[in-house]
């Protein structure tokens, strides 16, 4: 009874890690469904495979133990070793390369450039891709920062690069891995077929904060994606007041942007809608002030490796000002 109880909680505890926001087998899109569908499929065959193959060596050893015939052997070579394994691999190699060709064909919606960079990831809407080999992101559109906002039912083509080192963007509800790499634009299609919120993450080794280089992917329908993309392209919705003035005495500006100010960082996210973001940090904390306050104060101790610098040296009122003002950018 108890070994039963223990296999059954096994059991509920694996279905239940196959539905949620960043699982392969709870897909969202058309290239993740058609994925699991082949996966579905190959797993099926190796079952089968391997009944085949251990029902063959209990006939051999238990039914019908000792010397088989040399016709027998050689038929078994032929048939099982050579012609089974042949027509398998090539239905197999069929079936992927014609998902490839067809889940790559050029995309109907938005183009959206993603720069993975250690340890967040830019993001520009409204840039257009030029056709062949690119080896830049295009530069210009409107900027955002670990959120990726793409319209329900639309193919939107991913253009992904890395002014650094090599990252792999994955989106597993969505999409298969992409990698972001320096000096070439790789283009992936997300076509999703659900609305919701989505989690992704960098599947490459990057570096310390490898762990904590998440993202999120939202899907919305279109015309709400249309308001989305015209939302942010507006300055930010407070340009005067302390918080600002201490933000930009104390070096912020150097590398964060807010659109609408002084502050014109590229190094950095771009800070201009930060608190229509639902997380900071690149998907570690809720946005809220208090959480940007910390952040400021000590990014290292919530985040180990991320290349922003401390600012715990400010007086605790100077950070929460600063910490407020962020917090207000809609």
């Amino acid at each position: 009874m108890r070994t039963a109880g223990l296999a059954s909680l096994l059991a509920a505890l694996a279905l239940a890690g196959c539905e949620n926001p960043q699982s392969a087998f709870d897909p969202a899109g058309d290239e993740a469904a058609r994925v699991l569908a082949l996966f579905w499929a190959m797993l099926a065959g190796g079952v089968v495979i391997w009944i085949i193959v251990v029902g063959i060596s209990f006939y051999a050893v238990k039914v019908r133990p000792g010397l088989h015939s040399e016709r027998t052997g050689l038929r078994l070579i032929i048939w099982g070793g050579c012609v089974f394994p042949t027509v398998v691999l090539a239905a197999l190699l069929i079936w992927g390369l014609g998902l490839l060709n067809d889940l790559r064909r050029p995309g109907d919606g938005p183009t959206i450039a993603v720069s993975g960079e250690r340890f967040w990831w830019r993001v520009s809407y409204g840039v257009t891709g030029a056709p062949g080999v690119v080896r830049s992101l295009p530069r210009g559109g409107i900027p955002g920062a670990n959120e990726i906002v793409i319209p329900l039912g639309q193919r939107s083509t991913t253009l992904l690069g890395s002014p650094d080192v090599i990252h792999s963007f994955w989106v597993p509800p969505l999409a298969g891995k992409m990698d972001a790499i320096p000096g070439r634009v790789n283009r992936l299609i997300l076509e999703p077929t659900e609305t919701g919120i989505f989690n992704g993450t960098c599947a490459e080794f990057c570096g310390l904060a490898h762990a904590q280089m998440g993202f999120r992917v939202i899907v919305v329908p279109p015309a709400e994606f249309e308001a989305y993309v015209q939302a942010q392209a507006r300055p930010a919705a407070v340009t005067t007041g302390p918080g600002l003035d201490l933000f930009l005495r104390n070096g912020c500006a150097a590398c964060h942007a807010v659109r609408g100010t002084t502050a014109r960082g590229t190094v950095g996210p771009d800070l201009t809608h930060l608190a229509s973001r639902r997380m900071i940090g690149a998907g570690i904390l809720p946005t809220t002030a208090e959480n940007i306050a910390t952040f400021i104060a000590s990014p290292d101790h919530l985040k180990p490796g991320v290349e922003m610098p401390a600012f715990g040296m400010l007086p605790e009122a100077e950070i929460a000002r600063i910490a407020d003002w962020l917090g207000s950018l809609q």
